[in-house]
């Protein structure tokens, strides 16, 4: 649902007073100004008294807002529980009773001018298609306005969006190309990542070159323009499963000293439910790790603090008590430092706000568990892999084709990502791995 010129309902608390418009003013009293009773577009309060409006509306319906994510509210009743995401003036209503759903559109009907836009099937740039089986979400045509915008639509698409080892830095000396395209662009990509996990370290990587964008920077980003010009139309699918209690798991890993520049590492964090992706994060660390035993350390307290947060909203939002997430790291020398606080004179030096994922280890907060380099999902987060790998992580991660209109059996071969070779009925597309 949307509500209609949401910033026009809020309360303002404060006193705000505005000039008389240029073709209403009022004779005799034109020295004079008015007043506001409510809220305007362009009035800096605006957003602020919309939410707060919003807020105490939800909250009156005998909704509850989510202490750790204030955009979610929840209302339970004896049958069914109803869910409510909110994005300034857009509702995402989510809910296991029909007449519960119907019952609260008729309530925010009443309460402010609503569209109704019915099944959730675009949102933010996202489109979303939901069937019997599961629910998927792609960015196929923003894709396609991206790649059209920069003048790419009609390019040769490669197999991996960034090459394997290479090097950029802040330092080069070659030509300087159009800073504001290169921003404009690499803006555009990195919304982009919102469905596209596989994205995300190419694109934070480019993103570090915002200020003085050179030729070989942006030679970077068209191949990641390249490669997007091939899965554009690729996905996240979420799978519908019978299971009472679902897992959430986070794989934690780390570069050592990848950035040519500051000698920083990267952090890569991707956090997945009963084995489908909810979070992911490429980001370059904030200190200089002196090991990579301390890389992977670092990474492991900020995947940590995504971690104890996502297990507090879905415990909100299932109003049960916080299940304990999984943490898989790569590196045995950072487990020892986590679970061992005897281990001091390794640690000492490591900024204090990092030691959260001992501390959060010893309160049983996160369960800390070895896992294999191959299997580290959180690899292709971190620094650009080869192409056999690459696809093989991509498909691990549950990225597949997704289309606007297929059939049961197109959706069958898309979704185990193997070439069709059995039928005739769907030979327009071939998925591989």
């Amino acid at each position: 649902m949307d509500v209609k010129s949401a910033f026009l309902n809020g309360d303002l608390k404060e006193e705000v007073y505005v000039e008389q418009p240029a073709d209403f003013i009022s004779t005799g009293n034109e020295h004079k100004v008015f007043k506001l009773k409510k809220a305007l577009y362009d009035l800096h309060q605006a957003p602020r008294a919309w939410n707060a409006k919003l807020d105490e509306t939800l909250l009156s319906f005998r909704f509850r807002r989510s202490p750790s994510e204030h955009a979610i509210y929840t209302r339970w009743n004896e049958e069914a529980q109803l869910v409510v995401g909110v994005y300034v003036d857009d509702l995402v209503i989510i809910g296991a009773s029909c007449d519960d759903i119907k019952h609260f559109k008729k309530e925010m009907a009443d309460a402010f001018k609503m569209s109704d836009l019915g099944l959730l099937r675009y949102y933010l740039g996202i489109e979303v298609r939901q069937s019997a089986r599961g629910t998927s979400i792609s960015q196929g045509a923003y894709a396609a306005k991206i790649l059209e915008r920069s003048g790419m639509a009609g390019c040769n698409p490669c197999q991996v969006p960034m090459a394997t080892r290479l090097k950029l830095s802040k330092m080069s000396t070659e030509p300087l190309v159009d800073a504001t395209a290169y921003r404009s662009i690499v803006g555009s990509l990195r919304y982009l990542v919102n469905t596209r996990p596989d994205l995300a370290f190419a694109v934070g990587y480019v993103s570090r070159f915002l200020e003085e964008s050179r030729k070989d920077h942006l030679a970077a980003v068209k191949q990641i323009l390249r490669y997007v010009a091939g899965t554009k139309n690729w996905g996240l699918r979420y799978e519908r499963k019978k299971e009472k209690q679902v897992q959430l798991t986070g794989f934690s890993d780390s570069d050592f000293a990848g950035d040519v520049d500051t000698r920083k590492s990267t952090t890569g964090v991707i956090f997945f439910l009963a084995n489908s992706p909810i979070t992911w994060q490429s980001m370059k660390q904030k200190v200089v790790a002196q090991s990579s035993c301390e890389a992977e350390y670092i990474a492991a307290a900020n995947t940590t603090c995504q971690g104890v947060w996502l297990a507090r909203v879905l415990a909100e939002v299932h109003g049960s008590a916080p299940s304990v997430p999984m943490l898989k790291v790569d590196n045995k020398s950072a487990i020892a430092l986590i679970k061992n606080s005897v281990l001091h004179g390794h640690s000492k030096h490591i900024e204090v706000k990092y030691h959260l994922v001992r501390e959060s280890a010893e309160k049983g907060q996160i369960n800390v568990e070895f896992i294999k380099s191959e299997e580290q999902l959180g690899d292709v987060l971190t620094k650009p892999l080869g192409k056999v790998k690459f696809h093989e992580f991509r498909v691990k991660i549950g990225l597949v084709g997704v289309r606007g209109k297929y059939s049961k059996a197109q959706e069958e071969i898309v979704v185990n990502g193997e070439p069709c070779t059995s039928c005739t009925s769907c030979t327009s597309f071939r998925v591989t791995t």
